[in-house]
């Protein structure tokens, strides 16, 4: 019940807030004093870390040739140095260094054999899957053993007129520093997953409210006509009140139904606390005319009291500003999940018109299994290759009509997600992916959103297809 639609939206929204507030790295600031031991350590820390990704298999130097890009596979798979090329403060750098980073071409080759013969090396390729320590202890020997004593590394280092032992020493101390301070954000990151989860389940809750306010708005109305029918010098209109709300079949239907039976017995969710919200809805409800029409209706089966419901559902509770004030209050998920949740809950009651039983079935939270673990796969699909997917957006994006630094981070986010979902999803047609991406583009982030990401996604789909890695339509 809890469609790819809406799970998409859910996704998106909690990589958004997961990727923003994450930071994996501590990148050190340049020093605020002028002695040139300082001065010339920082400049050895970020070509160190630069040297590092060239290993790795980033290129950090946009106008040199591929032979000066790494081409292992052992250390082009380092999720670490993958993190580390996404860092907004290491792009900075790449910018800003690229002619000291090329004094160091002529090192790549030689500390490339060593690495690649390294006990080190041969130690970590057998992992299949390398932990965040594996990978911190192999990069930090890597620098610590062998870029430290790698003699044109030296030679490369010392060609800076600001060069000393101790600012040699100290850089390359702080570049491991670096490294050992990598943190894979595992608190962050299992509370983004945790949110992704509740934010569903709440989606599914809201589900549940809706489908109960009949049955509260009844009561609502059974109280006040027992109420004016008691009190002092009653009407005849109130001694001989109109019971067709009342005794309207849908809410018993509803309340008796097994699944909200279990589901209550499990969740505490009712509106009696919103006796205010109840009222006015009644009240609204009262001087409709879709209830001026039912009650004149002389038919009173099943079927015309859900199509009422229906009705009052669609055009009176839903788009209720009363409503909308209510659920924002009670939970920050339900504005935005509140017209998918609310085209279920009018699906259901006109499913329940056409039943014959009187004990109905309510939608389940997922189709199956294969739904129920889509938003999770798809969530850490995306944070697993982030900066690998980033890269081939970024190739894209056309510098003289978009800035780069002006990108939407929500755009990126949301063309990042549609490239897991093309990628690892082969039973899902990719103009279904773009669509309902574009769509989301275009109700969550800026008005020209939707275009944009259409045109970047097209050309990143047929790359892939150039480079083999996509085979589906």
């Amino acid at each position: 019940m809890i469609n790819r639609v809406l799970i998409r939206i859910k996704v998106v929204q909690m990589l958004y807030s997961y990727l923003l507030t994450k930071s994996d790295f501590k990148i050190e600031t340049p020093p605020d004093t002028t002695g040139r031991d300082r001065r010339y350590a920082y400049m050895v820390y970020l070509d160190t870390l630069l040297f590092l990704l060239e290993l790795a298999g980033h290129r950090v130097q946009p106008d040199a040739g591929p032979e000066t890009v790494g081409a292992d596979k052992v250390l082009n798979s380092s999720k670490m140095m993958s993190s580390l090329f996404g860092e907004d403060e290491i792009r900075d750098v790449i910018l800003k260094r690229n002619s000291r980073i090329a004094a160091l071409n002529d090192a790549l080759k030689p500390v490339m054999l060593k690495i690649t013969s390294s006990a080190a090396y041969r130690d970590y390729s057998k992992r299949k899957k390398p932990t965040l320590q594996d990978e911190i202890q192999f990069w930090t020997v890597v620098i610590k053993s062998i870029i430290a004593n790698d003699e044109a590394v030296q030679k490369a280092l010392m060609q800076n007129p600001d060069f000393t032992y101790a600012g040699l020493e100290r850089g390359l101390q702080m570049a491991e520093n670096t490294l050992r301070g990598y943190s894979d954000n595992r608190e962050l990151l299992t509370d983004a997953q945790d949110s992704l989860t509740r934010s569903l389940d709440k989606a599914y809750e809201l589900y549940h409210m809706l489908l109960l306010l009949p049955v509260q708005i009844t009561r609502m109305r059974d109280i006040l006509v027992d109420a004016a029918r008691n009190k002092y010098l009653p009407t005849d209109e109130e001694l001989n009140p109109n019971m067709k709300l009342i005794d309207n079949q849908l809410p018993d239907l509803i309340l008796n139904s097994p699944d909200m039976e279990q589901y209550l017995k499990k969740n505490s969710v009712s509106w009696d606390e919103d006796t205010t919200l109840i009222r006015r809805l009644l009240d609204l409800i009262l001087s409709s005319e879709i209830y001026q029409q039912y009650i004149a209706d002389p038919v009173s089966d099943r079927k015309s009291d859900c199509e009422f419901w229906r009705k009052v559902m669609r055009d009176i509770i839903l788009p209720s500003t009363d409503l909308a004030e209510a659920l924002e209050a009670k939970s920050v998920f339900w504005n935005d999940d509140i017209d998918i949740m609310g085209t279920f809950v009018i699906k259901t009651i006109k499913k329940i018109a056409s039943s014959a039983d009187d004990k109905v079935e309510l939608l389940p939270q997922y189709k199956d299994g294969e739904d129920a673990r889509f938003g999770a796969e798809l969530f850490m699909l995306v944070v697993d290759n982030f900066p690998e997917y980033s890269q081939y957006i970024e190739r894209f994006i056309n510098t003289n009509s978009w800035d780069p630094e002006r990108l939407a981070f929500m755009d990126l986010v949301i063309m990042v997600t549609a490239m897991a979902e093309i990628l690892n999803y082969p039973l899902i047609p990719i103009p279904v992916s773009l669509n309902e991406y574009i769509e989301i583009a275009n109700s969550y982030s800026t008005p020209r959103s939707g275009q944009f990401v259409n045109g970047i996604l097209y050309n990143v789909i047929e790359e892939l297809r150039r480079e083999g890695r996509l085979q589906k339509k």
